[in-house]
């Protein structure tokens, strides 16, 4: 019979999606889990580096929930109970916008260690993969990263604060709000700052819509974009090497070269 100190939970953070970038201490961490309960965007390669660990899907996406949130606390609870030593694995960070904190505090009013190993959040990691970096001397001296969409489904306020700023906007979990994100940014006057959406990045199945405040709802259509996908918003969009040229092009930034 196992003792209290045999129980451990530990969350871990998948990364953005490519499955290689899952931090060395996470691959560890899996390889010794008896369980494993993961979330809908972690690749599922991940789950190769624990082949006789027990795996359970609990992933939630758009009008797909597979458990509630108090469903999956239980659960959590009840597999660190039942094998021991119990992985959550989720997308990006647990920390950021993963509701790891709230897991956390469940799984240890039962008396169950914990332990968080960070993981590389899409926030920074899906941009950067496009050549975007948040902050740029003379350009960008700092960043936002909002969620589109509060738990009362309603679009974040502090998008009005973001929008009023020089900071670049990072937005997760945004698509549904993107014309009431377009209509802030347009009442600041922001219509031709440039825009970068960014579907399943760092995947296989990455997809890419750019263009400004202006053009990014037609963009989405022409390019068929949706969920799950990173909505980056400032100058540092159009200083990407990989994107100065479409820039040029619509004349938003001067050819220097």
């Amino acid at each position: 019979m196992k003792t209290k100190l045999d129980k451990k939970v530990t969350l871990i953070g998948a990364g953005p999606g490519d499955p290689d970038l899952i931090t060395v201490k996470g691959v560890k961490a899996l390889q010794k889990a008896k369980v494993i309960l993961y979330d809908a965007l972690i690749s599922r390669e991940l789950l190769k580096y624990a082949p006789t660990a027990k795996k359970i899907f609990v992933g939630k996406r758009k009008g797909l929930h597979s458990f509630s949130q108090d469903e999956i606390n239980e659960l959590i609870v009840k597999s660190a109970f039942e094998y021991g030593n119990a992985v959550r694995l989720k997308g990006g960070d647990p920390f950021i916008f993963g509701r790891g904190s709230e897991e956390i505090e469940y799984i240890e009013s039962f008396g169950i260690s914990t332990e968080v190993i960070s993981g590389i959040s899409s926030s920074m990691a899906v941009p950067a993969s496009q050549g975007i970096s948040l902050t740029k001397r003379g350009v960008s001296e700092s960043f936002w990263v909002i969620t589109g969409t509060t738990s009362e489904r309603k679009l974040s306020n502090d998008v009005f604060l973001a929008a009023q700023s020089t900071a670049t906007v990072v937005i997760l979990m945004g698509m549904s709000k993107l014309s009431e994100i377009v209509a802030i940014f347009k009442k600041f006057n922001k219509n031709e700052v440039p825009t970068a959406i960014i579907q399943n990045g760092t995947t296989k199945n990455e997809k890419l819509g750019f263009g400004t405040i202006s053009t990014i709802e037609e963009v989405v259509v022409q390019k068929n974009l949706s969920s799950p996908a990173v909505i980056v918003i400032g100058e540092v969009v159009k200083e990407s090497i990989k994107l100065r040229a479409f820039y040029e092009s619509l004349n938003l930034v001067e050819n220097q070269y």
